[in-house]
């Protein structure tokens, strides 16, 4: 073993695919590329999520608390880069990067037309901001996209580096 540095620890420890956050406020929609998420409980369906408030969208997700988490497969991979290298204080990234917003059921932000998966959600817990930037969110409907077949997920290594989904297997489980 050797010693490895503290400051890239989350390289190794990624919780999940890359996603895209959606926000809308003032009749302004945004959407920024994050990776650092988690679920945290099955039923109500609820996510943590950390969002800096350097970003853009901290301030639209903090006052509306209302956001779309879209995941995108391994062909938004340059999209999903060139979001997060940019700020929708500048730019319109939906017009920009050629996104497709559809309207969701139960809250302002859009859904991501290109995304296999959308969860539109609510800021249920706010305790954690002003220490971590951490938001709870609890999942209050999810879309699936049925044409995209077997969707490979991006996950983020640092410094611009990503690990695709490889090979599923399936090991027995007392769980369903």
């Amino acid at each position: 073993m050797r010693s490895f540095p503290l400051s890239r620890v989350y390289q190794l420890l990624e919780p999940g695919p890359v996603v895209l956050l959606t926000t809308a406020s003032k009749g302004q929609a945004n959407v920024m590329t994050m990776s650092w998420h988690m679920m945290v409980d099955f039923e109500p369906a609820l996510l943590a999520c950390v969002v800096s408030r350097a970003n853009f969208s901290f301030r639209a997700l903090r006052s509306t608390r209302e956001a779309v988490i879209a995941i995108p497969a391994r062909g938004l991979a340059d999209k999903v880069v060139k979001v997060g290298n940019c700020s929708g204080s500048e730019i319109d990234k939906f017009k920009r990067f050629g996104l497709s917003p559809l309207a969701a059921r139960h809250i302002s932000p859009p859904l991501i037309a290109e995304c296999f998966c959308n969860l539109e959600c609510r800021v249920t817990d706010t305790s954690l901001v002003r220490r971590y930037n951490l938001f709870i969110l609890q999942i209050v409907k999810a879309w699936i996209d049925p044409a995209q077949k077997n969707p490979k997920t991006l996950h983020h290594r640092g410094y611009g580096a990503f690990v695709v989904d490889g090979a599923m297997i399936k090991l027995k489980s007392k769980m369903r």
